[in-house]
C-alpha cells in the first residue's frame, strides 16, 4: 500500500463523517421542499405508502452518494495539491 494512501486514511474518515452530516441535512431540506412531512418515512412506517417510502429511500441514496463522491474527490484533489501525489 502506498504511503500517500495510508496517510490519507484518517483524512478520508473525517471527510466521510462530515459528508454524511452534510448529506443528511441536504436530504432533510430537500424532503421539506418537496412538500412532504417534516421527517422522511421509515420502511416500516405503516401510515406511509410504498411509493412514498421508496421515493424517500431513492432520493436519500442519490443525495448521499453524490455528496460523498464530491467530498471524496475534493479531498483527493486537495491532497494532490498539497503533496503532489494522488492518494488513491
Amino acid at each position: 500500500m502506498k504511503a500517500s494512501k495510508i496517510a490519507y486514511k484518517p483524512v478520508g474518515l473525517a471527510l466521510g463523517a462530515v459528508s454524511g452530516m452534510a448529506a443528511g441535512a441536504l436530504f432533510k431540506q430537500t424532503w421539506k421542499m418537496l412538500g412532504h412531512d417534516e421527517d422522511a418515512p421509515d420502511a416500516t412506517d405503516e401510515d406511509r405508502s410504498w411509493r412514498e417510502v421508496l421515493l424517500a429511500a431513492t432520493l436519500q441514496g442519490a443525495i448521499f452518494a453524490g455528496v460523498k463522491a464530491a467530498v471524496d474527490r475534493g479531498g483527493a484533489t486537495a491532497v494532490r495539491r498539497l503533496t503532489g501525489t494522488w492518494p488513491g
